[in-house]
């Protein structure tokens, strides 16, 4: 069976798509990655989806922003999609679906809430294939947090019999999965663990009037100096010492925290390279906590840590990851057979396959759910497909 995924992070600076080959059956192997592109958004709309994301749309404009930026995104969505299938030389008529995620621009957990634009509705009448979306609404109806729904994908394609690893995935958030030895689908721990690219991002913007827009390469952390007391604060908030299973994003990470921060760094004559540094170690000390304290138990070893997300560009916060995980391994996950920037995609890809199958796509002890469920809400197409 072959489905298109689509992935629009945290970020919400690219859409990635991949065309994934799956079997007819519950069993993720053997699975081939037949093609995968990434499309950046304009600064323009990225600005708009932040805008609407931080509450920043004043009230008398904001449900018609909403409702427009819906249909947009479903029609870049699937623009997206059909250059993808351009790329690879496949016809609609070769694809089984389109399985989409969407643009998160609110996620409660606690009002059993979350909302991802971009029409599916558009994305199947543009391809004429049929767009499975909406991933988090089942579990967030049976109780759970509607997210990580990646860990499904980790635990079908990286579980190995004879080694522990953790698949951590560095977009806007940083989010990890356990994967002991062998694991069974409840053995498997996962969660998000606090910021990745979405705090560093948006200090570079606020800091320097929207003229950049990321630290390309951290050249500016790793010339900065970590201050201390600051990340001592970072690591000191509810949300740190909460126990998974537990979801964030933007709502707490996002633009609001990140001019806070840079409106104390300009007080206490804080450098942006500074604050980039003490970011940097802000996400690697949480995610090492988190494995010290949440994932690995007492007594197992950690042999290694799969990367995957845009951070795995970062080499100051790979570097900063090595060094507060000194006995794993610590490396992008391309080497373990997914390329570390088609892991998003080609997990939702996955995800809409289950979908289709009726088969359950979430895994309970990661979401908190009541039991496991099959997430996603399929829209019909107009192509009979002759795939899979």
């Amino acid at each position: 069976m072959r489905v298109i995924g689509l992935m629009s992070g945290t970020s919400a600076d690219a859409v990635d798509a991949a065309v994934v080959e799956w079997p007819d059956s519950d069993d993720a192997h053997p699975f081939r990655l037949l093609a995968f592109r990434e499309t950046p958004l304009p600064d323009a709309l990225r600005d708009r989806i932040h805008a609407l994301a931080a509450g920043e749309v004043p009230g008398d404009r904001a449900l018609e922003t909403l409702a427009r930026l819906d249909v947009e995104l479903g029609e870049r969505f699937a623009a997206c999609a059909l250059e993808l299938m351009a790329d690879a030389g496949l016809e609609p008529g070769a694809i089984d679906a389109v399985a989409s995620h969407g643009q998160t621009v609110a996620h409660h957990p606690e009002h059993r809430a979350s909302l991802q634009l971009g029409d599916p509705s558009v994305i199947a009448e543009r391809t004429g294939l049929r767009t499975v979306a909406d991933f988090r609404a089942r579990d967030l109806a049976a109780g759970g947090e509607g997210a990580p729904l990646a860990p499904f994908f980790h635990h079908a394609v990286f579980t190995r019999p004879d080694e522990n690893r953790i698949v951590l995935n560095l977009g806007g958030i940083a989010n990890v999965t356990w994967l002991p030895a062998g694991a069974k689908p409840e053995d498997v721990i996962a969660f998000d663990t606090g910021p990745a690219n979405a705090l560093l991002d948006a200090v570079v913007e606020c800091e320097t009037d929207g003229r950049e827009r990321l630290d390309r390469g951290g050249e500016r952390a790793a010339r900065g100096r970590v201050d201390s007391e600051l990340l001592a604060e970072l690591l000191d908030d509810d949300y740190q010492r909460r126990p998974p299973p537990k979801s964030t994003g933007r709502e707490r990470y996002g633009r609001a925290e990140a001019v806070a921060l840079c409106e104390r760094s300009r007080r206490e004559a804080r450098s942006l390279d500074d604050l980039l540094a003490t970011l940097v170690a802000f996400t690697a000390a949480s995610v090492a906590e988190a494995c010290e304290r949440d994932l690995v138990p007492a007594g197992r070893s950690l042999d290694r840590v799969l990367v995957g997300g845009g951070g795995v560009r970062n080499p100051s916060l790979m570097r900063a990851l090595a060094e507060r995980l000194p006995d794993a391994a610590v490396e992008p996950m391309d080497g373990a057979g997914v390329p570390a920037a088609a892991a998003e995609a080609m997990a939702f890809s996955l995800l809409g396959r289950n979908a289709l199958l009726g088969l359950p796509n979430q895994l309970p002890a990661t979401t908190g759910a009541r039991r496991a469920v099959v997430c996603g809400e399929i829209v019909a197409g107009a192509v009979t497909s002759g795939a899979g």
